[in-house]
């Protein structure tokens, strides 16, 4: 059952989001967004300060109940589904803050699992860019990826680095080896 649910992982800025909006709209695959990005946009819309440069901690917490809540939703509707990031991406989000995790995130990312090879999006410095949602330099989105490696690998998930290539490569790199 987990097996349907595929996590993309990786740093800021590495066209994870750019990528399942191509297998969205091209393939026609089922995906779900980014935690953080919403997250980021619904506390300045209402003026909250749960954003990963005010409170990360609450950030974390939030980003912790999306993941929860979507990986669940998921699971309900039934099919394949393309994360944009899972539970194990806000264990890593933790350990890049030094935050001590939310109560029940270890366990959750060991025990609500995803399929069993991840993809992720290296570092890329020639399409990494910020926005009002991206802050962080490259330095970061670099330290990120390796952190997102390290905990997937550690959970026992088998890691795979996409291409440095055209959206269409990666599309079909990820499609040659999901499960369908």
């Amino acid at each position: 059952m987990s097996e349907s649910l595929i996590v993309i992982t990786g740093g800021p800025g590495a066209g994870k989001s750019t990528l399942l909006d191509h297998l969205h709209r091209h393939h026609g695959l089922n995906v779900v967004e980014e935690g953080g990005r919403a997250i980021i946009r619904e506390q300045l819309a209402r003026g909250g300060d749960a954003l990963p440069w005010a409170n990360r901690g609450a950030f974390c917490r939030e980003m912790f109940e999306h993941a929860l809540t979507t990986r669940a939703r998921a699971l309900d509707a039934g099919g394949q589904w393309l994360f944009d990031r899972g539970l194990p991406d806000v264990l890593g989000y933790a350990r890049l803050c030094g935050l001590a995790p939310p109560e029940g995130l270890e366990r959750a990312a060991r025990e609500q699992r995803y399929g069993s090879t991840v993809f992720l999006a290296p570092a890329w410095e020639a399409i990494y860019r910020n926005d009002a949602e991206r802050r962080q330099d490259f330095a970061e989105a670099q330290r990120t990826a390796a952190v997102m490696a390290e905990v997937y690998e550690d959970l026992g998930y088998r890691v795979l680095e996409l291409p440095l290539g055209s959206l269409e490569d990666r599309a079909t790199f990820i499609l040659a080896r999901c499960p369908v």
